[in-house]
């Protein structure tokens, strides 16, 4: 195994590990430990995942700003003790700073066997209610 692909191993899994706490934190009511072990554990497996410099790229381009402040804010409330202001911050600061790779994520679902039906199947479902009215 090579150095790259075990970085990627280690930042998938502590992506995964970040998402785990995270959601365990919201269904405990919003535990603030929890979440904030959440955040470090996902931003850390991010900055392995992508790499150092190209992390630092994604928070500080300048088209990214607006979800770079709307995600640390998120973490700044989780720290003072408002986790469900922070969490929903920090979910508005994921989808805007990520939003160029809706696409890839897109495609990359269509690929999984169960989870690429269900969400081609809407598509299909259209398609047989035009062809039965043409």
């Amino acid at each position: 195994m090579s150095v790259d692909t075990v970085c990627k191993e280690i930042g998938l899994g502590l992506i995964g590990f970040g998402i785990f706490f995270t959601f365990l934190a919201v269904i405990l009511f919003f535990d603030r430990g929890l979440l904030a072990l959440g955040n470090i554990f996902w931003l850390t497996g991010v900055a392995i995942l992508l790499g150092w410099r190209s992390t630092l790229q994604l928070f500080t381009d300048r088209r990214n700003y607006k979800g770079s402040v709307s995600f640390l804010l998120g973490i700044f409330f989780i720290f003072v003790r408002w986790p469900v202001v922070g969490i929903l911050v920090e979910m508005y600061g994921c989808i805007v700073l990520f939003s160029g790779f809706w696409p890839s994520i897109k495609a990359f679902l269509y690929q999984i066997p169960v989870i690429g039906w269900i969400l081609q199947y809407p598509a299909l479902l259209i398609n047989q209610f035009t062809k039965r009215s043409a």
